[in-house]
């Protein structure tokens, strides 16, 4: 303790002071007592640091330990928490005002609602000025936030005291206004012009007097469109004026929001147009929102969505020009109106003098309208290609009397479906003519040759040709895909290839009309397509194409002669042997593995028919087995020989169960010789492999179905035989140290005498008193505890000789 502590404390105790004077004195030595305490934790705070630091040194190990866990830090900052509360209180305040008005307005007379009223909102607009002299910015926000929404409340309290005989949406319109045009005043104030809630709130309310103004005058949709658009020109005029911030957010979102509205209500009128006048005046507000996104566009500094207000703007006009050509052309004209105008505007593509970004935009406003109307003409493609599958449940009902009678089977002809061919080639011609760039040309290109193929297949069933005539078109359209598969191009090569697979079968659909014309034209198509897998790089594709229209000529074939389905499977799988042969020939092409692949489904499908037949299954089965037998000789194609002999082994199945025969091992015997056969020759090329990969599945093949059959065989003469070939199969594996044949023999023969002795256990069991079996369990529990060790040994010495066998 320190001496002057000390002897402070011995006077205090000698000379009694006044109680002010000793608590004085009390509380000066409980103040160095506090900084005494204070020293003597620091130092001991260095201490213990330096020690843990030899400890580590000394101990590097101890460095791995986790470190102390830093204190737990604030999740909120303290200017959000702040922020947060400053918003809280003035949503607070904001509702108090709500419902002072709302429900305390009606006790008060007329002067002191607007004496309350007008001293509360000019206080609160006030209020900020002395706050944003303090420095209390945040604050201010609040408070003038508050007041924006007391001059709302006065708004209407003023409405429901003074003036409620007046129109609410008239009178909406105008305090709109007033509100808009005072909360900019407030805003634009030197001593309030920090403030940067006042000039957002006053665009914002700024967004409604047109629009309420038009609705208090019972205007019509076109007057109310051309509000909200003439709202969404003064937005974008802000937009344009104005600098990054707060209020030029606010003039994109209304100019936005506006904007869309009126564009949809004005596409809306345009669309709905009962005549000229109407389409008139709906395209001459399209044209202004065209004019509003178009000097957007230009005039805008800064502004990143030039392109897409352009290609907004291109397709507005378009909307425009095509409505009012629509209302004057017949219905089935109106989408080549609206793609006329559409290629009319890239007229304005070739303006040198408007930006790079507008001339991108037109661009890609013209081809939107030409995606568009070729997406119009797909539900006609589509009922010409895929029309003509509704005759697959009823093939060779008669041939119709013209091309659209033949792909209009089960779904109507679309309606206006005569002009589809105009808008196809005209959109044809425009890719091929107007697209100049270099790295956009060959796709052009490749586009107006799929939409020529569309248009060649759409003219027999627009002008009713006949029937034979429809299916020539189609079959010289196929004809000439092929031959463009000769270019060497990789992209036209593709492409002509899908253009002719395609055709090709919507060819194949068309000809099942008539017997005759089926069987013409997928003799033709095997042709054609066996002719174009000469060239290699499409050989991949049209040698199974080939095969599969050979097939399917196979099968018509078989029909047309009142074959039964598993005859006419025969041949399907002579196609199938084709194949084979095929990919032998191919070698190491490319084409080998398709080849290959359709001839397995081939099979499959040759199989597929002969099922309702067991014994032409058998057969089919088996020439399917020689098939796979003779690719399996090819190199590199071994393993095909598993497939073969599986095939073998169902065909062998297939033809005992066609002559009713219920024995198991009628079918497990084809199977286990076989098997052990191959296991016997290939433990003689490898001694090293094991009984069970060698053995094991034949054997298992007839025991276990045997073993199951004899269970259930009341008869002693399946049971014998199957235990006296376990027994041999036992034998064997005891003589050549074999584990596969000694385990699944032993258990088998286990197995087989336990079932033939289970009928005298089951009767002397019956014979034995009711405390006989626990009393036996008990002593075999007893012997077993006994041996146990024994026994340990006894399992250890057979698992170790086990282990010694192959």
């Amino acid at each position: 303790m320190p001496g002057g502590v000390t002897r402070a404390t011995l006077r205090s105790m000698t000379h009694l002071p006044p109680p002010a004077e000793e608590l004085r004195l009390l509380d000066a030595e409980l103040w160095q007592l506090d900084a005494r305490r204070s020293q003597l934790l620091t130092r001991r705070a260095w201490l213990v640091a330096a020690l843990q630091q030899t400890r580590q040194q000394s101990r590097p190990w101890a460095s791995a330990q986790p470190p102390t866990a830093a204190p737990p830090r604030p999740e909120t900052a303290a200017p959000s928490v702040q922020n947060m509360l400053l918003v809280l209180g003035g949503v607070l305040l904001t509702l108090a005002a709500a419902v002072f008005t709302l429900v305390s307005w009606g006790h008060m007379g007329i002067g002191g609602r607007a004496l309350v009223l007008g001293a509360v909102t000019l206080a609160t607009l006030a209020a900020p000025v002395a706050l944003l002299k303090r420095g209390l910015r945040s604050t201010a926000e609040s408070v003038a936030g508050l007041g924006l929404a007391l001059t709302v409340l006065d708004a209407y309290a003023l409405h429901a005291a003074a003036l409620s005989g007046t129109d609410g949406t008239g009178y909406a319109a105008a305090a709109s206004a007033v509100l808009a045009a005072t909360w900019s005043a407030y805003g634009l104030l030197p001593v309030t012009a920090a403030l940067r809630l006042p000039l957002p709130s006053a665009l914002a309310a700024a967004q409604f007097p047109l629009l309420l103004w038009a609705l208090s005058a019972d205007a019509g949709p076109y007057v109310i469109t051309a509000a909200l658009l003439v709202t969404a020109g003064l937005d974008a005029v802000a937009v344009v004026r104005l600098t990054a911030g707060a209020v030029r957010i606010t003039a994109v979102v209304g100019a936005y929001g506006m904007g869309g509205w009126g564009v949809l209500g004005a596409g809306w009128l345009s669309l709905t147009a009962d005549g000229p006048g109407d389409a008139s005046r709906a395209g001459a507000l399209l044209v202004l929102a065209a004019a509003i996104a178009l000097g957007a566009a230009r005039r805008g500094p800064g502004i990143r969505h030039a392109l897409g207000l352009a290609i907004t703007s291109g397709l507005l006009v378009v909307g425009a020009l095509g409505g009012v050509a629509r209302s004057g052309v017949p219905s089935e004209w109106a989408v080549p109106a609206y793609l006329a105008v559409g290629i009319a505007l890239l007229g304005a593509v070739r303006a040198e003098r408007l930006p790079d970004a507008l001339r991108r935009g037109f661009a890609w406003a013209s081809g939107a309208v030409q995606a568009l109307a070729v997406l119009w003409t797909l539900p006609v493609v589509a009922v010409v290609l895929l029309g003509p599958a509704g005759r697959l449940g009823r093939a060779w009902s008669g041939a119709p009397s013209d091309a659209r009678s033949a792909v209009a089977v089960e779904v109507p002809w679309p309606p206006d479906a005569a002009v589809a061919p105009v808008v196809l080639v005209a959109v044809a011609a425009v890719l091929a003519l107007a697209v100049r760039a270099v790295e956009w040309r060959g796709r052009a290109r490749l586009g107006s040759l799929g939409l020529l193929w569309a248009t060649a297949l759409l003219l027999p069933a627009v002008f009713e040709a006949p029937y034979p005539v429809g299916m020539l078109v189609l079959g010289v359209v196929t004809a000439a895909a092929l031959y463009a598969c000769r270019i060497p191009a990789s992209a036209a090569r593709v492409t002509a290839l899908v253009l002719a697979l395609v055709t090709a079968l919507g060819l194949t659909l068309v000809s099942l009309a008539s017997q005759s014309a089926t069987l013409v034209v997928l003799s033709v198509l095997t042709a054609l397509f066996a002719a174009a897998s000469w060239r290699a790089g499409v050989a991949p594709f049209t040698a199974p194409a080939a095969l599969l229209y050979a097939a399917a000529l196979a099968s018509a074939s078989g029909a047309a002669a009142d074959w039964p389905p598993a005859r006419t499977a025969l041949l399907v799988l002579v196609v199938a042997a084709a194949a084979a042969l095929l990919a032998a020939r191919l070698g190491t092409s490319r084409s080998t593995v398709p080849v290959e692949a359709t001839g397995a489904a081939l099979g499959l499908f040759a199989a597929a028919l002969a099922v309702t037949d067991p014994p032409m299954l058998a057969l089919v089965l088996a020439l399917y087995g020689v098939i796979a037998a003779g690719t399996a000789l090819r190199a590199g194609r071994r393993p095909v020989g598993y497939a073969a002999t599986a095939l073998f082994v169902l065909a062998a199945w297939v033809r005992l169960a066609a002559w009713d025969v219920g024995t198991p091992e009628a079918y497990t015997l084809p199977v286990t010789v076989p098997a052990l056969l191959v296991g016997a020759l290939r433990r003689r090329r490898d001694a090293q492999a094991s009984s069970w990969t060698a053995y094991g599945p034949g054997l298992a093949a007839t025991l276990v179905p045997s073993l199951v059959a004899a269970w259930a065989d009341p008869h002693w003469t399946r049971p014998l035989l199957l235990g006296t070939a376990a027994l041999l199969v036992t034998l064997l594996g005891a003589r050549h140290h074999l584990r596969a044949p000694l385990v699944l023999g032993g258990s088998v023969l286990a197995l087989v005498t336990l079932h033939e002795l289970a009928p005298y256990v089951v009767q002397v069991t019956g014979a034995l008193p009711r405390w006989a079996p626990p009393a036996l369990a008990g002593l075999l529990l007893l012997a077993l505890g006994a041996t146990y060790e024994q026994r340990i040994r006894d399992v250890r010495r057979v698992r170790e000789a086990l282990g010694r066998m192959d």
